[in-house]
């Protein structure tokens, strides 16, 4: 198991509490979402219809697909609602001190 490889992707001050942001980390389309004041990070993408879920509607430990409401777990990824059934990926992110996003989409457990 290796560590995972941060790289800086944005101003944790662009991603306000329960909203999400939508960024590309080495050609991968993803999420950054702030919930219960911590960043998560995931496919940008609904498994079900693609849909983006970084405009997602953010509750309860969950973003629900703009489109159909499918929920995924910002945890785990898991699908947590229909139509969605296959689960999204999720990232290692993490805020800086400095108030920077960092996130890992290679050399990890990803």
């Amino acid at each position: 198991m290796s560590e995972p490889v941060y790289q800086v992707i944005g101003d944790a001050a662009e991603v306000a509490e329960n909203r999400g942001k939508a960024y590309i980390v080495d050609g991968v389309q993803i999420a950054v979402i702030r919930h219960g004041g911590r960043l998560h990070a995931m496919d940008e993408f609904c498994t079900h219809a693609d849909a983006s879920l970084a405009f997602g509607i953010v509750k309860d430990g969950c973003v629900a697909c703009p489109w159909h409401y499918a929920e995924f777990d910002l945890e785990t990824g898991a699908a947590k609602s229909l139509p969605a059934v296959k689960p999204v990926r999720i990232f290692p992110v993490r805020e800086t001190a400095d108030g920077k996003i960092e996130v890992a989409i290679g050399g990890g457990d990803a």
